[in-house]
């Protein structure tokens, strides 16, 4: 929601300035300009990119929209999650997380946090480091290692389509460029007619200069900008998880080392650490994500 007020804000303070000075709003209504610009972007982002970045691209832009999921009661949920799963093994021993691992569905603890469920490749994340762990034979910090690389190569790709936007976004003031100068070349071929019709075909011709800076700097840039900080959330959940499952592959018992998750948790998203104890250790209490 906030994402759609900042365009309309964007765009309603360009076209409230235009008439402030008695602009004529029809001008800038340039459907073939439009399309020259938005076509010819379109057509650098399939140029540019597999179908792979392009489908991931779409999803990026769909998720800007809807804001960022990784909220202060996905981190408790999430911290409730990793203490109960914690407790299990050591109570029962870490081959007893073998069946949430390799089952996550059918896991008892899995099961009670259906928004973790969705998010398949947190879930995969969760479940190779603790398959990894409850096999044994691998030092805690030859494993943080492995799950730092997984992190790595995961924010790499999520940072490709960005990569995409923004590209396409810094061609944008240049194809706003190749649109006057197409205005220009229709204009030399009407001079002599009447001085109205010359006057409407260089206002056409702006006009493309016009859409072209303003879809660079008023959205398509921001947007990008917007994806890349979605990604850096997401970076930062996954911060949480790694250093969570280190503390306790490093023999740190459960409460401490989802305390330790709980201050690597961003500072405008962090819970406090009484509301987080409370929360943790509601046994009777629902998590948010299984309610929803």
């Amino acid at each position: 929601m906030f994402i759609i007020i900042g365009i309309v804000v964007v765009f309603g303070a360009v076209v409230g300035g235009f008439l402030m000075e008695h602009g004529n709003l029809k001008v800038l209504m340039q459907s073939a300009e439009l399309v020259t610009i938005g076509g010819a972007a379109l057509g650098t982002i399939f140029v540019a990119n597999p179908l792979y970045i392009v489908k991931k691209l779409v999803g990026g832009l769909a998720g800007a929209f809807g804001g960022s999921k990784y909220g202060k009661q996905q981190y408790l949920d999430t911290l409730k999650m990793m203490f109960e799963l914690f407790s299990r093994a050591r109570r029962d021993g870490l081959m007893a997380l073998e069946t949430d691992s390799d089952n996550p569905e059918q896991s008892t603890i899995f099961s009670k946090y259906p928004k973790f469920l969705k998010d398949h490749h947190a879930l995969a994340f969760v479940c190779d480091s603790i398959r990894m762990a409850s096999s044994g034979g691998i030092e805690p910090f030859d494993a943080d290692q492995m799950i730092e690389n997984d992190m790595d190569v995961h924010h790499h790709e999520a940072n490709m389509p960005i990569a995409a936007l923004s590209t396409v976004a810094d061609s944008l003031p240049g194809l706003g460029i190749v649109a006057a100068v197409l205005g220009v070349v229709i204009t030399m071929g009407s001079l002599g007619g009447p001085p109205e019709e010359i006057g409407k075909k260089v206002a056409a011709a702006l006009v493309g200069t016009f859409l072209g800076i303003l879809l660079c700097y008023g959205l398509v840039g921001p947007l990008a900008a917007n994806m890349a900080k979605s990604v850096d959330d997401e970076h930062a959940y996954y911060q949480v998880l790694r250093v969570m499952i280190v503390a306790f592959m490093k023999g740190t018992a459960p409460t401490m080392a989802v305390e330790i998750g709980r201050r690597a948790i961003p500072g405008n998203v962090r819970p406090p650490f009484q509301e987080a104890e409370t929360f943790i250790k509601d046994k009777g209490g629902a998590p948010a994500a299984a309610a929803a």
